[in-house]
């Protein structure tokens, strides 16, 4: 079986963000991070080449598939930055609908910048993924 590639790693957060070329999106990564660390509880940690990671889970699914995984995260990307959290957790789509400008996909959504979004759902949305993760996949 296939090995997962994105693992937490021993890489220096602060140094990755410190190579993030947009500084808007540098100094928004070092919010996110204390953010995240505060909702969670957890120090942030890199997870492959470009996600900060804050926790973690051991999933295995129906398939056989198995691995670990940040309970919440994001990465700063080029186009965007990519928020990790459940992908389904108590009132999503109502608290999508008062999140501000993004985009979602399956397993991500998508922000410009933390000055379009609502810092306040953000923080639920955090809790309420961790308390989603913990229960459908409990530590032993």
């Amino acid at each position: 079986m296939a090995k997962n590639k994105t693992r937490e790693t021993q890489n220096s957060v602060i140094d990755f963000i410190n190579t993030v070329e947009d500084l808007t999106k540098r100094n928004d990564s070092f919010e996110l991070v204390k953010l995240m660390q505060e909702q969670t509880g957890y120090e942030p940690k890199m997870w492959g080449p470009a996600i900060i990671g804050f926790g973690s889970y051991h999933y295995k699914y129906a398939s056989g598939h198995e691995g670990d995984a940040p309970l919440v995260g994001f990465s700063p990307r080029k186009d965007a930055i990519s928020l990790y959290l459940c992908s389904s957790f108590e009132s999503k789509e109502e608290l999508l609908s008062k999140f501000g400008k993004h985009k979602a996909g399956k397993g991500c959504i998508y922000i410009k910048k933390i000055a379009d979004i609502d810092i306040e759902i953000l923080k639920k949305m955090i809790l309420y993924s961790v308390e989603n993760l913990n229960k459908l996949y409990p530590s032993k």
